[in-house]
């Protein structure tokens, strides 16, 4: 077993006696289930405390090995091969704890529904490669997504809440002070994710080192800035962009303005109508995105390039791009007064 993953303490080997099961049950707790391995994490079955009960008023002893006593074929989710619908309906059903597996029947991850909200297909690029120029002088040593908000740098809580959503493949594009980032996070082992970085040789915007991300495992991807603080639900936000059956979705920020006089409508100086005092909402860019993963290849390879190029350039060619109007909490972290007002803020909204 790789116990470098946390999800390691609900694997136990098929050589193992159920009395060596017992303790490790009672240590999960309110979690009290195992998956029974063979070599290499291959999925054999599940064992739980009922399973030993039944399996000892039939006779057997808990000296015999665990896989007397396992269910076989437990409910497991297929990396790649599954969907939303999936995984809400067996949050329905209750079922808390399942295994990940590979198309080889490995276990990759153990999700729990007690400690994440869902489990979304898709992978996430996180940009982080900005120099953070109008927070200086705090970016002069450490980059602008290292900066702490509360007790944790702002990427983290970005990262925490995707993982909060079962989001398990990262790509990180970093360039300023790149490698404070890598040192910090590694590649994923103590989050229990993957995480890839994607490393800018020249400022590519604010898109464009998406289009170096290589092994991507889904068919949709997250792409968000790393300096954004959000209690945005991301579980909405897919679900919104598939059922909105479009090619990009891009969170939206409403903005509502008052017009403190009467507005006339007009034509050729004749007035047509007025309005007394309106309030127009109009919608702002979020940095939060969700695309097919064919869109990626738009993007041109070595090349500067914003979201909004990107948007522009699959609208031109006939494609669905949609707007996620996000009312919940917001913040882009450009300013020292933004900075400022996040360091409050964290006290008060649950992210």
């Amino acid at each position: 077993m790789n116990n470098q993953h946390p999800f390691s303490k609900h694997l136990i080997s098929e050589n193992a006696k159920v009395i060596e099961a017992l303790p490790m049950l009672d240590s999960l707790g309110a979690d009290a289930i195992l998956f029974v391995v063979k070599e290499k994490n291959v999925l054999l079955g599940s064992l739980t405390d009922g399973d030993i009960r039944r399996g000892l008023i039939k006779g057997k002893s808990i000296e015999q090995k665990v896989t007397e006593f396992i269910q076989g074929n437990p409910k497991c989710i297929v990396k790649n091969e599954y969907n939303l619908a999936d995984i809400i309906e067996y949050r329905k059903n209750n079922y808390k704890i399942i295994p990940v597996i590979d198309q080889d029947n490995k276990i990759v991850n153990i999700i729990n529904f007690r400690l994440i909200k869902s489990y979304l297909p898709v992978d996430a690029i996180v940009m982080a490669g900005g120099r953070g120029e109008r927070l200086k002088p705090l970016t002069d040593t450490t980059p602008k997504p290292l900066l702490k908000v509360g007790d944790m740098p702002i990427i983290e809580h970005n990262l925490n809440r995707l993982i909060g959503f079962g989001v398990d493949d990262f790509w990180i594009t970093i360039k300023y002070l790149g490698n404070q980032i890598k040192d910090y996070f590694k590649h994923g082992e103590v989050q229990g994710v993957n995480i890839h970085y994607i490393e800018e040789e020249q400022p590519l915007g604010t898109v464009g080192a998406a289009r170096q991300a290589q092994g991507l495992k889904h068919n949709t991807i997250l792409l968000t800035n790393s300096d954004l603080l959000t209690n945005l639900d991301y579980e909405d936000f897919y679900l919104h962009f598939i059922n909105s059956e479009a090619d990009f979705s891009v969170v939206t920020i409403p903005y509502t303005v008052t017009i403190p006089y009467a507005v006339l409508e007009t034509k050729n100086e004749e007035v047509l109508s007025f309005k007394e005092k309106p309030t127009y909402t109009y919608f702002s860019n979020g940095g939060i995105y969700l695309m097919k993963k064919e869109v990626l290849e738009v993007i041109p390879l070595n090349q500067f390039f914003n979201a909004t190029d990107l948007m522009e350039r699959i609208i031109s060619q006939g494609k669905k791009v949609v707007s996620y109007p996000h009312r919940g909490y917001w913040l882009d972290i450009g300013k020292h007064e933004e900075y400022q007002k996040a360091q409050e803020d964290i006290k008060h909204i649950k992210f």
